[in-house]
């Protein structure tokens, strides 16, 4: 019985813990999509990317990868469709999700990294990136991105 009520209570916690970092894994494929579709197009490498930041990512490993997949390629399509509205509902999920400095500044990273797929830095990606660091209060500094050299 034990073993039973042991699974339950660990089953319980990992739903909690998905609960309570849903938000992040939002604004995480949010952020991604925004960096990945800076330059009109999704690229294989980008998609790689992302699937490893979801496997190794401490925070969005306890999700299914899938589920990760899903809403990066939902807020891709939606910029896509309609810019100015999938734009929008990005950074909409960015904001819920990134709640304070140590979070917003781990989405910038992220998407440095989703940038830096295709083994070069392209100019609309960091324009997205420094962007993201405006709107989010995060010095571009910090994360190895300086104004000046754009």
């Amino acid at each position: 019985m034990a073993g039973f009520l042991g699974t339950l209570i660990n089953q319980f916690q990992a739903e909690l813990e998905r609960r309570e970092n849903r938000p992040f894994l939002r604004a995480a494929m949010a952020a991604c999509a925004l960096v990945a579709t800076a330059d009109g197009e999704v690229s294989f490498s980008e998609r790689v990317r992302v699937d490893q930041i979801l496997e190794t990512l401490d925070a969005l490993k306890i999700f299914d990868p899938h589920e990760g997949i899903d809403l990066f390629n939902e807020f891709a399509d939606g910029i896509f469709q309609d810019a100015k509205k999938g734009h929008d509902e990005a950074l909409a999920a960015i904001y819920e999700g990134a709640e304070d400095a140590e979070a917003r500044a781990l989405l910038i990273r992220i998407c440095l990294a989703v940038s830096e797929s295709n083994g070069e830095k392209a100019m609309a990606d960091q324009v997205e990136i420094v962007s993201l660091c405006s709107r989010l209060d995060v010095d571009p500094g910090h994360c190895g991105l300086y104004i000046d050299e754009l």
